[in-house]
């Protein structure tokens, strides 16, 4: 059984780690600014309040946890956009401030760093809305920082290039650097199994101090 503070756990994704990590027999702190909003019980469920942008608030949560998860992020609308970078920033300093008895730190990242089959960028596709772009660059910065970091054990996940709610199969492929395609061409992970890899990654760490990504 791990301890985890789940930031974000009422979104597309959070939402699905929640219920990934509990269902596993893991006991989860969901971590939310307005606790009425999360209608999930479990026995292994715990709601507080807390807010990613304030590290002491995120100390608060992550003290006495084995692993803090973030999975706050852009996709839910271009509002979110400016939390992106500054929730890496707070995370890792409210992690940090524990000291030797920090937890690990696990982000969910964005896709549009990863390099595709033709050597490009995700983000260099003509066609992308502005938004979408925003968001990917913002995740794109928010790894930078978190590769100048080498005093918390952190891991970023990057999803396929298209993520979105389908079918839990427990299968998938994972890379570092490079989009996970399929024999078409198609980059794609349900948010069910993308939260399989992240659990999975909770129990069995493979991937600290760097980014990884998963697809079919």
């Amino acid at each position: 059984m791990v301890r985890i503070a789940l930031f974000g756990a009422t979104g597309t994704i959070g939402s699905r780690v929640l219920r990934e990590a509990l269902e596993r027999g893991h006991q989860v702190t969901a971590v939310v600014r307005d606790p009425a909003k999360l209608t999930e019980r479990h026995p292994g469920l715990k709601v507080t309040t807390g807010d990613v942008l304030d590290p002491a608030s995120v100390a608060a949560a992550a003290e006495g946890q084995d692993v803090v998860v973030s999975a706050v992020g852009g996709g839910d609308g271009p509002g979110h956009v400016a939390t992106i970078e500054p929730a890496a920033k707070s995370l890792v300093a409210g992690v940090r401030s524990l000291g030797a008895m920090a937890p690990r730190l696990i982000a969910v990242g964005g896709a549009g760093s990863l390099r595709t089959p033709a050597g490009t960028k995700v983000w260099d596709a003509e066609g992308i809305p502005e938004f979408l772009l925003q968001i990917m660059h913002a995740h794109g910065d928010a790894l930078d920082y978190y590769r100048t970091v080498s005093d918390v054990r952190w891991t970023n996940l990057s999803p396929a290039g298209t993520i979105e709610p389908g079918e839990r199969t427990g299968a998938y492929r994972t890379a570092l650097e490079d989009l996970v395609v399929d024999e078409q061409g198609v980059s794609r992970i349900s948010a069910e199994d993308y939260a399989v890899a992240l659990v999975d990654e909770i129990e069995t760490p493979k991937h600290v101090g760097e980014r990884f990504t998963v697809g079919y």
